[in-house]
């Protein structure tokens, strides 16, 4: 089976999401738990919780379909002190937020040593970070998602990827998201079936197929390696269409949360149409 979706709106509550992934002929969808660029948000509603549930039972969304996203402000390896605490209980939030929701996953930047701590201190620290938020909350999986490289960002090698899940305590709940534009920006090619192919096959060895939970469907308008994060419209950029084909038709994607966060968002209902023509 393949879910493929887009990052929706909460605008009016977070029980518009489901009903907003639907109006676009999503069977998966991504929302933010709260408002991604602010710190702190009032606590969810009961009645919103339960609308939410409801929506999702009403409209066929399991948690398995769904994939919450963390604030972009959340840095989980910030060599700063102050800001790595705020970062942690805003991420501890997140996970309350997922959890009462009743939803699986928890999607996240692992975050940037900003050029002041090693890699390999930046990696520990994401895990350590992880390792809290897991003891506070039960049952959600931490979703890490690769980045491109820029700006210090950690998590753009897949070897940074496996590094923290190997420090990790409770490997049951600890996954991967892939972004096919951040592999791109990264210097991982997937620009057709056999680059794709190569490029799972070393996640596979590296990482573990276990661990992958969800895909971010996005074009680049980026070079290849460039470390770059630039979104694009699918088959508009410089990964191109044949990618997304290959990806849609390998069993890698069954069962797993496939979300567009490509530019137009009025596109988002031709661009589902159009990746699951690749199922026919």
């Amino acid at each position: 089976m393949k879910w493929i979706g887009a990052h929706v709106s909460i605008s009016g509550g977070v029980e518009n999401a489901p009903i907003n992934a639907q109006k676009i002929g999503a069977k998966a969808f991504g929302l933010f738990l709260k408002n991604q660029l602010q710190w702190k948000a009032s606590p969810l509603k009961e009645e919103s919780i339960i609308k939410f549930k409801e929506n999702c039972k009403k409209l066929g969304y399991t948690p398995e379909q769904i994939l919450p996203h963390s604030s972009y402000l959340i840095n989980l390896c910030s060599p700063e002190r102050d800001a790595l605490g705020k970062s942690r209980e805003a991420f501890i939030d997140e996970f309350k937020r997922a959890e009462a929701l009743g939803l699986k996953y928890l999607n996240f930047h692992p975050g940037s040593h900003k050029g002041k701590i090693s890699e390999d201190d930046c990696i520990k620290l994401v895990a350590e970070s992880i390792n809290i938020a897991l003891e506070k909350v039960k049952g959600v999986i931490a979703v890490i998602e690769n980045t491109a490289g820029q700006g210090g960002n950690i998590g753009y090698r897949f070897e940074h990827l496996a590094g923290i899940i190997d420090d990790v305590e409770d490997k049951n709940r600890v996954g991967v998201c892939l972004d096919t534009a951040h592999l791109h920006g990264a210097g991982y090619d997937i620009k057709d079936c056999k680059s794709f192919g190569k490029t799972i096959k070393e996640f596979k060895s590296i990482v573990g197929e276990k661990y992958l939970k969800a895909f971010h469907l996005n074009d680049s308008k980026v070079e290849l390696g460039s470390r770059k994060d630039r979104h694009h419209s699918l088959g508009m950029g410089k990964i191109g269409l044949k990618a997304f084909e290959c990806l849609i038709k390998a069993p890698i994607s069954d069962n797993k949360p496939l979300i567009l966060e490509t530019i137009e968002q009025k596109r988002w209902p031709e661009e589902i149409k159009l990746l699951y023509s690749f199922v026919k």
